[in-house]
């Protein structure tokens, strides 16, 4: 029908043009205020996924940052969680009773939020990242932390901004800025000698699966981080999981009657932080934050995490912590204020030239 020959006038006539649902609601939403956000580019998906040509504005950024930054601090309790985990499950026991749970909670949102199976174009993506964050960083790390302390543990997240960081630029084409980088190596170094250093500076017997776990999560991030800018953060991660559900449920009846179960308060607590916080909530915001302000800016947040994580394990384990660690922190906060502030100048001057 033409405009021109309707009785409707043409400012009532609203056809949404094709657009990806925006990441800030938990289901498919068909609105008029969806509509107005996928024509106008203000939804977080229009924001900045793939080929939209635009960097992310300053509130993008900030939001970014602060979630990028909870999954930080979700994941700093990963390791005491685990430990703690380890008092009631075998490792490969405690690994699969993990993505088990972590897949149940996420099937159940993405089931009652309706959300349709991904495209066929990302099921290789995220087949990755359940390989990396779903099963080879939780199952090397439980595996490590048999014979390694969690201090020790901390150096492999110490490496593992810039490992994703690396990563990210050679997988997205993201390319930081020089400080960024010359940021970013200090701020590595500033991490893994004062993690060395807590350690006694000794190699441990689980340091090979540390490394491994490194790379496995570097990866995942990487990939996540990815595919979280043409979907909503909390699809990739929930996917992930359900993806590797079948092989989570197969593993819990190989190990659980191999290992022993020994019930405590600790080790449920535990099981449940390392399914709930760590897996499935520490990733949801993690992913939306990397997707808002980048893989690169988001992996430099995790120069924390080992501080982080070194508190907890003081706190909750009473593990020893040196006098160094204020000054190492202070260290650490100067070298992400720097990257971060690297970031929003190029993401700002990515602007200007696209303007």
């Amino acid at each position: 029908m033409r405009a021109d020959n309707s009785a409707t006038p043409p400012s009532s006539i609203a056809v949404a043009p094709p657009a990806e649902p925006s990441r800030t609601a938990p289901a498919l939403i068909v609105s008029t205020a969806t509509t107005t956000a996928a024509g106008t580019g203000t939804g977080a998906g229009a924001a900045h996924g793939p080929g939209s040509g635009r960097a992310p504005g300053p509130s993008a950024g900030r939001s970014g940052t602060v979630l990028a930054g909870l999954g930080v601090v979700a994941f700093s309790l990963t390791f005491p969680a685990t430990a703690w985990g380890l008092e009631s499950f075998g490792p490969w026991s405690l690994v699969a009773l993990r993505s088990v749970l972590a897949a149940l909670i996420a099937g159940s949102v993405l089931l009652a939020a309706r959300v349709p199976l991904p495209e066929r174009r990302h099921w290789a993506g995220l087949a990755v990242v359940g390989g990396g964050v779903v099963v080879g960083f939780p199952l090397l790390t439980t595996l490590a932390l048999r014979t390694s302390t969690t201090s020790h543990a901390a150096v492999v997240v110490g490496l593992l901004p810039l490992t994703t960081a690396v990563l990210g630029s050679l997988r997205t084409g993201e390319r930081p800025s020089r400080t960024f980088w010359v940021a970013a190596l200090a701020g590595a170094a500033v991490v893994i000698a004062f993690t060395v250093r807590q350690s006694g500076g000794a190699l441990a017997s689980g340091d090979l699966y540390l490394f491994g776990a490194l790379l496995v999560c570097a990866a995942g991030y990487t990939e996540g981080g990815r595919l979280a800018r043409s979907m909503p953060g909390w699809h990739v991660i929930g996917w992930a999981l359900v993806l590797c559900l079948p092989l989570a449920v197969a593993g819990s009846l190989v190990a659980l009657p191999l290992e022993p179960v020994r019930l405590n308060a600790h080790g449920v607590l535990g099981l449940v932080w390392v399914a709930a916080g760590s897996t499935f909530l520490g990733l949801y915001v993690w992913y939306r934050g990397m997707a808002a302000i980048g893989v690169a800016r988001a992996s430099q947040l995790q120069l924390a995490q080992p501080l982080l994580t070194l508190v907890w394990s003081f706190l909750l384990l009473g593990e020893e912590m040196s006098a160094a660690a204020p000054v190492a922190a202070v260290a650490v906060l100067v070298c992400i204020a720097a990257t971060q502030r690297a970031g929003r100048g190029a993401a700002g001057e990515s602007r200007r030239v696209r303007s």
